[in-house]
Order: structure tokens, then sequence, then C-alpha cells
């Protein structure tokens, strides 16, 4: 395969050379140039011809917003943000224009420390690779049509849900947003959610949610009581489980393990309310690269419980579904404008 070529946008000259030195280590990889503002990058997007750009949004001349919008729109590029830790509201309206992704960055007036993000960095490049790589073969390779078979081989029955637990990552935030704000009402079910995010940001993007949810939506804290009509959000850099304690189920926040690949992790999610809620457990897969929630999934089918993944048609990165399907635990496969009200069809309840 050929080198994914990437333009580097960035108004500071440290960062640009740390994150081209950053880049540039890793195999598979070529920064075919560098724009210091919003139009020398278009200039250097139709010169270069890249395959990714990373996009600092604090610009002078043509802001970020704007460059974000003429890549996405007009070039069809997959943009990765790199943003400070102190504008997670200006990230959060980057992916709901078009951004793949974001990387935190260390807070401003400490870039020395920039260094910091070179993890977080590689492992998105290299998700970004591997999504093309699926990309190419799947357009020169007929795959099944698993949306269909799925349909047409299995159909969850209609039975009580008390709990709908949720796996997101790249471009989960604006899935997440558009399922949330979709439901005309609160439902009697509790919702849990594990969207791969660095810590810092979960609560920014818990009181997003919140404002346009009939839910009660924040970020999760350690002992909160799991109840109908509440949505926790597991907080960025922590895993969120859930623990029965008496009559109750309250919400476990706890730091990740070195082993962890995935932080927080919808694998653990998953396992931990399997055996607390069987039956009357939903999970669901949305977009986002890797296999995290596979596991999970077929612990909670284990259990009796109820699995949709959202189809290769609307999930922007098809990585975390596709695996989930692949497990033969996924009883519905269905498009994101329709998640909420498979959701609630799962459940028996009424769409309105």
């Amino acid at each position: 395969m050929k080198p994914v070529r990437i333009l580097v946008v960035d108004d500071s000259a440290y960062s640009r050379r740390s994150i081209t030195k950053m880049l540039e280590g890793m195999p598979g990889v070529e920064v075919v140039g560098y724009a210091v503002d919003g139009e020398e990058g278009i200039r250097q997007a139709i010169s270069l011809k890249p395959d990714l750009v990373t996009l600092d949004l604090e610009m002078p001349r043509m802001d970020g917003f704007t460059l974000l919008r003429i890549l996405t729109n007009r070039f069809s590029l997959p943009v990765l943000v790199i943003s400070a830790l102190s504008d997670a509201d200006k990230v959060f309206r980057a992916l709901e224009m078009g951004a793949l992704d974001f990387v935190a960055k260390p807070i401003q007036g400490n870039t020395r420390e920039l260094h910091s993000i070179e993890q977080d960095l590689k492992w998105k490049v290299k998700q970004v690779m591997v999504s093309l790589l699926n990309k190419k073969a799947r357009q020169s390779v007929p795959v099944p049509d698993l949306d269909k078979s799925l349909k047409s081989e299995r159909k969850a029955s209609k039975r009580s849900i008390e709990l709908v637990a949720i796996a997101s990552s790249t471009r989960g935030p604006p899935a997440l947003q558009s399922s949330f704000s979709s439901f005309g009402q609160s439902y009697p079910f509790a919702v849990v959610v594990a969207q791969h995010m660095p810590h810092g940001f979960t609560r920014a993007f818990a009181e997003r949610l919140n404002r346009t949810s009939p839910f009660t939506v924040r970020e999760a804290r350690d002992g909160d009581l799991v109840e109908p009509g509440m949505a926790l959000i597991a907080p960025g850099g922590s895993n969120l489980t859930l623990e029965g304690v008496g009559t109750e189920i309250r919400a476990r926040v706890k730091p990740p393990e070195a082993s962890d690949r995935f932080v927080p992790s919808a694998d653990l999610l998953f396992a931990s309310c399997a055996p607390l809620y069987g039956r009357q457990m939903l999970a669901v897969v949305l977009t986002g690269m890797g296999n995290d929630g596979s596991k999970g999934v077929v612990a909670v089918k284990e259990r009796g419980g109820q699995v949709l993944a959202e189809s290769e048609d609307s999930a922007v990165v098809y990585g975390m579904p596709r695996e989930a399907v692949a497990t033969g635990c996924v009883d519905r496969v269905v498009p994101l404008p329709g998640i909420s009200q498979a959701i609630l069809a799962s459940g028996g309840f009424e769409h309105p």
C-alpha cells in the first residue's frame, strides 16, 4: 500500500515541527507538507492531494472552522483536529461539522509538553490508515450484505428494557447527539455510554447532550444511582462499570489498567451490565474504529440481552459495528437515523 500522505496545518512553528516529527516516525506515513493558516491550507490541499489533514482550529486569517468545512465538504478529506484541553466546545462543534476525530494537546502555555500527545496521535492516524485500506478493499472486493442477511434471519422480540448500554468511538459524538435528540420524551429505562474520549472532555459533552435530550444526561460519578430517565456518560480516561449494591445498581468509575486498549472500555461496561440486567438489557454499537464492544456483546447475548449495531450505510467508520456483527450476536443492523426507533421497538415502547 502506498504511504498515507498527511498535510499538517498549524500556525505554531513548534507545533508543526513536533507533529511532523511524530508522524514521520511512523511506517507507512509521509508528511507531504504544512500550512500556517487556512488559506495556505486550501492551496496545499489542492496541490498536494493529501489523504489526511491534521488541523489546529486556532489560526490567523481564515479560521480552522472555515477550513474544516472546505476540506470535508469540497475535498472529502478526513481531518484530525488537534486542540487544547480548554476548547471542548470548539472540539464538539468541529466534530459536528465533519472532523473525523480529535487529539487533545496540553493546555495553552505548555507547548513544550506537546510530546505527550504522540501516542494518541499515532494511534488515531494508524486507525485512519486501516480505515482507508478497508475502504479500498471494499471497493475492489464485493462483501456480503450483512444488513439484509441479519434482518431476514433474526428479529428481536419485544420485551421490557431497563438498560440501554451504548458503545461509540470515532465520529461517535455527532452520532450520539443525533440519537439522544431524536427521542421525543424520556422513557423508563436508564442509559450508559462508553464513548472513547480523553479526560477533560466528557463533562462538556454530557452537558451538550443534556441540552437537547429528554433524558437527564451527565458525566458519571462513582456511586451514582442508575435509574430510569438517567443517562450516564463514562468519564474520559476512566472506565465505567455497574455494580449491584443491595437492591440498587450503582456506577463505578475506575482508572484504566495498563492493558486496557480502549478507554473508556465498552467491553468492560457491557460485561458488567449483562449479569445485572440479563434479558432487560440492550447493547448498541455505533460508529468507531477498532473492535471495542465485540467481547461485550457476546456477554450480553449469553445473558439473554439484545444487541443493535449501526449499519455500514450510515457509520462514518464501520469498524466497531463490523466487529460486533462478526460475533454473530447482533439482532438488528440499523442506520443511524433509525437507532432511537429501534431501541424503543426492542423494548416494546411506542415511538411518538
